[in-house]
């Protein structure tokens, strides 16, 4: 039984998120697997992301995938990275694109309009490069990380959760958006913490030593 499953449904940045989680658990068993069977045996489950919405869930379709996906968001310690994030909800304006309608919410893109700072100046989309992230609640999974911790992000869509209490952590880009969700075994992030230095590699390590309950 691994320890880690990192889900290889054919597109994202699998080898990056399994190797930073090797690092922060050099005794754990981590696995990038696209074997139902495998990914249904292992205690922890990885869903990254780092593509375009309609074709990373064609991939994962195609791939026969999205049940075993479906059953790990209720059952195992589960995190989602990027489009990992993004896939958990119903709908995402890119494309526009059905999600796996786990959580309940839409996926935005970034408004260009809104993109001007007090200043006149303009941000750029997508949203790249460090932001700080704002702890909206505790969770074991921020142990150890300072609220207002800087990571690296990507993107330029965002989740728009139905429920207010799953956001558990935001950014600003230029107004405030969710950046992270919780919900009993379910953690999820719009940053990228494989690329985020000491504070990602922390999250990773809070995962793997994770039971699911909070």
């Amino acid at each position: 039984m691994p320890d880690v499953a990192v889900i290889d449904y054919g597109m994202g940045n699998l080898r990056s998120v399994a190797k930073a989680l090797m690092h922060v658990a050099p005794d754990a068993s981590i696995v990038i697997t696209e074997r139902p069977e495998v990914i249904r045996d292992a205690a922890r489950v990885v869903l990254p992301g780092q593509s375009a919405m309609p074709d990373t869930m064609a991939h994962l379709d195609a791939s026969g995938l999205r049940d075993v996906v479906l059953r790990c968001l209720d059952d195992r310690p589960f995190l989602g990275v990027c489009l990992g994030l993004q896939m958990l909800f119903e709908t995402s304006e890119e494309g526009p694109t059905d999600c796996l309608g786990a959580l309940k919410g839409h996926v935005r893109k970034f408004r260009e309009e809104a993109m001007t700072l007090p200043d006149g100046d303009r941000l750029k989309v997508p949203h790249m490069g460090w932001s700080p992230v704002h702890h909206a609640r505790d969770h074991p999974l921020w142990a150890g990380i300072a609220d207002g911790e800087r990571f690296y992000f990507a993107h330029s869509y965002y989740p728009i959760p139905a429920q207010a209490d799953l956001t558990v952590g935001t950014a600003s880009y230029p107004t405030a958006f969710t950046c992270a969700i919780a919900g009993a075994n379910i953690f999820a992030v719009q940053f990228h913490p494989e690329k985020s230095q000491r504070a990602g590699l922390r999250l990773l390590a809070n995962f793997v030593d994770w039971h699911g309950h909070w």
